[in-house]
């Protein structure tokens, strides 16, 4: 199953997440084909934020993470910067 796994740096977490919770946000995510995902806020750095999420395939998440719309999103809800995104393949899964 193919993930994309994005670091960012935000304004302010509580802002960002109301902002990426809104209904036209996940509308837009379901459409590029985005099949769930998790969010993750540094304890040490409360606005630095992992965003793990998971594809239809690898290609609309290459798509949609390149795309002026989320570019425009991020701007809008106080993304200050992307450190980094990752495309990634889940190979293994376990409980211990």
């Amino acid at each position: 199953m193919p993930y994309a796994l994005g670091v960012l740096t935000v304004k302010d977490f509580a802002s960002w997440k109301a902002a990426h919770d809104i209904e036209d946000g996940a509308a837009i995510r379901k459409a590029a084909g985005m099949k769930a995902y998790q969010i993750f806020q540094c304890q040490d750095e409360p606005n630095k934020v992992v965003h793990l999420s998971q594809w239809d395939s690898m290609d609309a998440a290459r798509k949609f993470l390149q795309s002026d719309e989320l570019k425009k999103a991020n701007e809008q809800s106080g993304v200050t910067g992307m450190e980094s995104v990752h495309f990634i393949e889940e190979v293994d899964r376990n409980s211990v």
